[in-house]
């Protein structure tokens, strides 16, 4: 099976797919700020710069002329960015991105490709009425696909991050339907941060290993590394700082994330990270035990990256291209689970 990731981002998606067979000879991105870090890290997968929201079929078939329409074997990727539907986006003016999840089913409408796969927030399904999510679906459905979707938590596929994320997929080949989580209560274990990154190197707030690539943390200011001092060990929180120490916008009935200035917990999923994971001032990020937020490294680490995965550019852009990853493996549970769907298709048992 081939696919093409579309929104690849960094490379996430298309690794995981890649680990269990499936060739990816195309990602599609449009932050060329990925190039380096897709093509190092996955060699014979081309990056391709464009805008989902210019390109027609035509451009997509000049960019991969070995594609052609009703391909069993082609898998369609489409993790569009998923700012317009965060629960954090508080414009409610249309973003330009909405139109994205159309411009991808536009793509799937014109080469009907054997499966699909769309990862994005919770939120993009959220929306009543006849949102995009609810015409893309319903678009599927008119093209003869079997569809399945719901929210799925990365923690429950053994990834070590509790992310929660809408995952539709949908096939020609049989019927549609998500795989069952491997971990959690009565299952294996949770992978943890432990797990994850205890078998990192120490490291101290601004500075950056010399052989464990990416393995670099944010600086601190006097002030942000007296409130890591005074942040409790494994999952404290700013609401142990003393006084002087508290920001003026926490004071009084502030009702905002809590989380922020937190440390991770050692033995329990870290949350959610997102493209600043790399900043004690935008999440639970701080280390389980080292005063500082996580490395770059180890946000790549509780995204199942492997530690060999480098990125490229500065520490802002990076922790963007790591937060906005779909974890590999969660993409490499995905992927097998279309290969399954596919091959059950294929058995005599599966024929119709």
């Amino acid at each position: 099976m081939r696919a093409i990731d579309f929104f690849c981002g960094a490379g996430g998606f298309t690794a995981g797919l890649r680990e269990v067979g499936i060739e990816v000879p195309y990602g599609i991105d449009s932050d060329g700020d990925c190039r380096r870090a897709y093509e190092y890290n996955n060699p014979g997968s081309s990056f391709v710069q464009a805008d989902l929201r210019s390109l027609d079929p035509a451009m997509l078939s000049s960019i991969a002329p070995d594609l052609r329409a009703d391909d069993a074997d082609m898998l369609f990727v489409g993790c569009a960015p998923c700012q317009p539907f965060s629960q954090h986006r508080r414009v409610k003016s249309k973003h330009p991105d909405a139109t994205l999840l159309s411009r991808f089913g536009a793509l799937v409408s014109a080469y009907r490709p054997g499966q699909v796969l769309v990862e994005n927030v919770p939120g993009l399904a959220k929306i009543p009425g006849n949102s995009t999510f609810n015409r893309f679906v319903a678009q599927l459905k008119r093209d003869g696909y079997s569809v399945d979707c719901d929210v799925l938590d990365a923690k429950h596929y053994g990834v070590p991050q509790s992310r929660r994320r809408l995952v539709l997929f949908a096939t020609h080949a049989g019927e549609a339907s998500l795989p069952p989580g491997t971990h959690g209560p009565n299952l294996l274990p949770y992978a943890t941060v432990r797990d994850a990154i205890d078998g990192l190197p120490k490291l101290a707030a601004g500075a950056s290993h010399a052989k464990v690539v990416n393995h670099r943390a944010a600086a601190l200011s006097d002030l942000n590394r007296r409130r890591m001092l005074h942040t409790a060990p494994d999952g404290g929180s700013r609401r142990e700082w003393p006084d002087e120490l508290v920001l003026e916008c926490h004071r009084g009935d502030h009702k905002g994330h809590s989380d922020v200035y937190g440390r991770m917990r050692w033995d329990a999923p870290s949350p959610a990270l997102t493209g600043r994971c790399h900043s004690i001032s935008n999440g639970r990020f701080g280390h389980p035990v080292q005063n500082r937020a996580i490395s770059l490294r180890e946000a790549a680490s509780l995204q199942t990256f492997p530690t060999d995965y480098e990125f490229f550019g500065s520490m802002s852009q990076i922790a963007q291209q790591i937060g906005n990853a779909v974890p590999v493996r969660l993409a490499a549970v995905l992927g097998a689970q279309v290969l399954a769907a596919r091959d059950a298709a294929r058995s005599p048992a599966g024929t119709k």
